[in-house]
């Protein structure tokens, strides 16, 4: 009776075992066929022109990045330093290419806007914000506050051999980057500091001097990149940019600054 008893709860046993396995793989098999429907509408609904054979005409493949710091103020005393308005920048050019260097009414510029501009990680110290910046500044912790993007930039788009690129203009041959600035402002304000043993550099050394951890300031940002061409043909290309504050060799924003430039391959995709 006891061994009926042992073999009957053991089998009810594997069979709530079996269950429980059915069941988990019914879900991991319900959250793969979701993944695929979703993705499936995704590309027939968003991305009507999704043949990158025959649609992808327009690439970012190239990004260059230059992170440094600054203080708009500095109040220099015999025994301390006082920051006003400690900042971190980050400049970005963004390098449109297309998809052969024969230049034509399909592969060049009509207009350019870029627009859905998100902050997908903030920094938990400062005010971030993006700007239009001049090529002419790239590199330079200087920012314009009438460049301020609020919702959207459009770019100018000409064709004259020679153009005021401190301007947001853009060659419609696709010649000169997008360049912006990622700008976080207020880190830290009427702060002194005290330790002057050693001279005061405004760049990323700055943060270091003034107590500012890099996690406080880390930061991720997208945007959306639209292109009209010269058939009026819309595309749109999202770009997902980490801040730097550190670089492949192990060097961070505290030495100075941060230099990088990145292969990418950010696809424009057809919608209209």
């Amino acid at each position: 009776m006891k061994k009926k008893e042992h073999f009957d709860k053991k089998k009810i046993i594997l069979t709530i075992i079996t269950l429980i396995l059915f069941l988990i793989v019914i879900f991991l098999g319900y959250l793969v066929l979701n993944k695929y429907v979703l993705k499936n509408n995704f590309e027939n609904s968003i991305l009507p022109f999704a043949n990158k054979n025959e649609n992808t005409i327009f690439t970012i493949d190239k990004i260059v990045l230059f992170s440094g710091a600054d203080s708009k103020t500095k109040n220099i005393a015999s025994s301390n330093y006082t920051i006003e308005n400690l900042y971190q920048y980050t400049d970005i050019a963004l390098f449109v290419s297309s998809n052969t260097t024969e230049k034509n009414l399909e592969n060049t510029f009509k207009r350019v806007w870029i627009d859905n501009i998100k902050f997908n990680t903030t920094p938990s110290l400062g005010d971030a914000k993006l700007y239009f910046k001049s090529i002419n500044d790239f590199s330079k912790s200087t920012f314009d506050e009438n460049n301020i993007i609020q919702d959207s930039l459009e770019f100018n788009v000409v064709s004259d051999n020679e153009t005021d690129l401190s301007e947001p203009n853009l060659y419609n041959n696709l010649a000169n980057p997008i360049t912006l600035t990622y700008v976080n402002q207020n880190i830290k304000s009427d702060y002194t500091i005290t330790d002057t043993s050693s001279p005061i550099t405004y760049d990323g050394s700055l943060l270091k001097k003034c107590n500012v951890s890099l996690d406080s300031i880390n930061s991720n940002i997208s945007f959306d990149v639209n292109v009209i061409n010269n058939l009026d043909q819309e595309f749109k290309c999202t770009a997902f940019i980490d801040i730097p504050l550190t670089d492949d060799n192990n060097k961070t924003i505290y030495d100075g600054n941060i230099n990088i430039k990145k292969d990418t391959n950010f696809i424009f995709y057809r919608y209209k």
